[in-house]
């Protein structure tokens, strides 16, 4: 919740008064009218599908102490907002995009105290964060970015929702355009920060890697110092683009930089990694001060290490006691539908990992797959991965082709001409034909597939959010 007088909001964000009614908001910020609370602030933006422009008076009825609009305001809500006692703004332009995150801006810069960390990158930025808040919140009052509020509105609610007594939050900055972190960067001020990596991931919308770099290392022009805390920037040492940011961004902006991987120099090492029948690692850590423990992690996968490092790296550089942090880590548990072990009614244990994909995190399922235990047959169910571009299909190739190389006993494609890249290329290296399912829904999937997984086998369920296999994870764990 915020508390900031009508004039406070108005000077900050730009937006004009059209009515004062309450004198201040003390209560939450939302952009969902049936979420108002009392003394809160509304902010309506005019979707596609829904105008929140036409909830004003409902929000005022609700006990709003504010609404913002983003269209001209009719009279007959001017007066329901009138008789409740309720401001009227209209963003600047229009655009409460811009007016959210310049509200953000100003309550963050209310909250000095507040130490924020930072976490971008193509694939692992929600296991890096959930690392990192279970890290730190063992030893101090900590707030992060909950569910998918990693964007542009996201980022706002998630500093407007810090609770009072925080001294950390971990904010999780997605992107899919240029200049997007740089705007929520902006915003919350980090002072520790780390880029996971530089993937494929909106390659379609960014047109190659390096703008994929360069947008990510966006991250680095809003960070700040905390006190005696240096801004600092962690990297892993084996990514490719990892000189790129460091020498290109960090260094120049006077970011420090903290490098782990598997290097003898790299400040944060790893040591051979293991993983167990449940597909889960087992890791030797050390850092450059002497340090060292072995960890075994809860959460499955060879790629979740990697994440680790980073954690591990800015919970080190943040002075905090890196063995009670790694106790609260190692007790984690995957996050819903990302890598997420749950067994069925008929015994087949399903890996719920269908929350987003990218080609990488595509072939590090599969590795978890292929990792685990497994009395039945190894069942990979994929779908299509969005934003790719130009390069959509021949990704998709490389995909299919990883999965054939695996070894899976059966491969389920669904969707249209995507995944059939996949299971032609899958066909080429080697993959049968009757090992490759095809269905064009999740129902009709859904439907055949759910009756014939049975006990010993193992499931990974993967694709981008847009395709909709949580519906088949959903069916399967139903029946």
């Amino acid at each position: 919740m915020i508390r900031m007088s009508i004039p406070e909001i108005a000077q900050t964000t730009g937006a004009s008064v059209l009515l004062e009614g309450a004198r201040e908001v003390t209560g939450e910020v939302v952009i969902d009218s049936r979420a108002v609370s009392e003394g809160g602030l509304f902010v309506a933006f005019a979707g596609e599908r829904v105008d929140g422009n036409a909830y004003l008076a409902p929000a005022a009825r609700a006990g709003a102490a504010a609404v913002v609009a983003s269209a001209e305001v009719a009279e007959d809500t001017l007066a329901a907002a009138r008789e409740s006692g309720c401001a009227v703004l209209r963003a600047e332009g229009d655009d409460c995009e811009e007016f959210m995150l310049r509200l953000a801006r100003a309550w963050r810069e209310r909250h000095p105290e507040w130490l924020v960390v930072g976490v971008t990158g193509s694939v692992g930025k929600t296991t890096t964060k959930e690392m990192l808040a279970a890290g730190i919140g063992s030893q101090r009052r900590t707030h992060a970015t909950a569910g998918n509020h990693n964007n542009l509105l996201g980022l706002p609610l998630t500093l407007f929702s810090v609770p009072e007594g925080t001294e950390v939050v971990v904010c999780e900055l997605g992107m899919n355009h240029l200049h997007e972190i740089e705007r929520m960067a902006a915003a919350c001020a980090p002072t520790l920060s780390c880029i996971t990596n530089v993937g494929t991931s909106h390659i379609g919308l960014l047109g190659s890697r390096e703008n994929i770099a360069r947008a990510k290392a966006e991250i680095v022009s809003g960070m700040c110092s905390h006190g005696d805390l240096a801004p600092a920037l962690a990297l892993l040492s084996s990514g490719d683009f990892t000189p790129f940011i460091a020498d290109g961004f960090a260094r120049p902006a006077g970011v420090d930089v903290v490098l782990s991987g598997t290097g003898e120099t790299d400040e944060v090492r790893a040591g051979a990694v293991t993983l167990g029948e449940t597909g889960c690692a087992t890791v030797e850590l050390s850092c450059s001060d002497g340090w060292s423990r072995r960890v075994t992690l809860s959460v499955p996968g060879r790629k979740v290490v990697d994440d680790l490092l980073l954690a591990l790296a800015l919970i080190w550089r943040l002075g905090l006691d890196r063995d009670r942090a790694l106790d609260a880590i190692e007790s984690m548990r995957a996050t819903h539908m990302r890598l997420d072990v749950q067994t069925a009614p008929s015994g087949a244990r399903v890996i719920d990992d269908s929350y987003n994909a990218a080609p990488a995190s595509m072939a590090s399922s599969l590795d978890v797959l292929s990792s685990m235990a497994c009395e039945g047959r190894r069942v990979a169910v994929l779908g299509e991965m969005g934003e790719l571009g130009d390069e959509a299909a021949r990704l998709h190739g490389y995909v299919g082709a990883y999965a054939a190389a695996k070894g899976v006993d059966l491969l389920v494609l669904v969707g249209d001409e995507l995944a059939d890249e996949m299971a032609e290329a899958a066909r080429t290296m080697g993959l049968s034909e009757d090992a490759i399912e095809r269905f064009e829904t999740v129902e009709k999937a859904t439907e055949v597939m759910g009756p014939v997984l049975g006990a010993g086998d193992v499931v990974l369920v993967k694709a981008s959010r847009a395709a909709g296999l949580d519906a088949f994870v959903r069916g399967v764990l139903a029946r």
